[in-house]
């Protein structure tokens, strides 16, 4: 008896799975279960329409922002050029100015040079005649 109930209990459960498969309730748990599934995937079909969306926007958004950035860049690279030219201008100008103070300060050390030079050399006969005058009023 013992063999009959042990033979018998895994085809009591075997049946019993059967039983629980076949039944009606099963149709109707498959028919819901398909029903949440679709319903699942059109949410996600949803969603990712959604997605593909909102990247199309943001590589828009990504594209303007890098032509915005290329003319600003191109902007300031113009202003850079045109503050270079006007640095390059000033500074010849400068330079040019320089090169004329020094050819003034030299033509005026030249001068002052020779002013003394010829004060020395005033100076010098100034001396000599007051010696002749000097030497020449002690012979009298």
């Amino acid at each position: 008896m013992s063999e009959e109930k042990s033979a018998s209990r895994p085809r009591q459960l075997w049946n019993n799975a059967l039983r629980a498969v076949r039944s009606d309730g099963t149709a109707h748990m498959m028919e819901e279960f398909t029903a949440e599934m679709t319903l699942v995937a059109e949410g996600l079909c949803e969603d990712q329409a959604r997605l593909r969306q909102l990247v199309e926007e943001l590589r828009r958004e990504n594209d303007r922002a890098a032509r915005r950035m290329a003319s600003q860049a191109q902007a300031l690279e113009n202003t850079m050029k045109e503050n270079q030219r006007e640095a390059d201008r000033r500074l010849d100008e400068l330079t040019r100015r320089l090169a004329a103070l020094e050819g003034k300060n030299i033509r005026r050390f030249r001068w002052k040079k020779n002013r003394i030079s010829q004060l020395t050399l005033l100076a010098g006969v100034t001396g000599v005649i007051w010696l002749l005058v000097t030497v020449l009023g002690l012979f009298q």
